[in-house]
């Protein structure tokens, strides 16, 4: 997992192009305006999917993981907070691949709340736990980019 901020992209000058294509694409484009739903970008290999929705308790939500995007989630309003773990330290269920999704149980390891230009990329190996409220139930607009691996 890699947790930062759109304002300090210099810093990961390390990181794949396609994670690159997409803060690319934020800049150029204003997520804010956008729809609730999937957009594409280039096809099946690069999309994003626009959430709104209201934070609840960490109990109220579930882990996943997936095994063939990344997950990039960029927060356009509002607090969320996303738990953590790392999928050897979880109970991991039956992968569904229609999906990509690999559901799970367990307690997290660590958390970060992300605020407006805060991402957090998510790879295969990492157990998130979303939507979870910060201090008290709000509503988020999230842009959550799928990069195929």
């Amino acid at each position: 997992m890699i947790f930062g901020n759109i304002q300090n992209l210099k810093e990961y000058f390390f990181l794949e192009d396609g994670v690159f294509e997409c803060f690319r694409y934020a800049k150029e484009h204003n997520l804010d305006e956008y729809e609730k739903g999937s957009h594409e970008i280039d096809g099946k290999r690069l999309f994003v999917n626009i959430v709104e929705y209201e934070t609840v308790t960490a109990k109220e939500r579930f882990w996943e993981a997936h095994k063939e995007y990344l997950d990039i989630h960029l927060m356009l309003e509002g607090e969320e907070q996303i738990d953590m773990n790392f999928l050897p330290n979880m109970d991991v269920k039956d992968y569904v691949p229609e999906d990509d999704f690999l559901p799970m149980e367990g307690g997290k390891n660590g958390s970060v709340i992300l605020r407006k230009g805060d991402f957090l990329i998510c790879y295969p190996g990492d157990a998130h736990r979303t939507a979870v409220a910060v201090e008290e139930s709000e509503k988020i607009k999230k842009a959550i980019f799928k990069v195929r691996i």
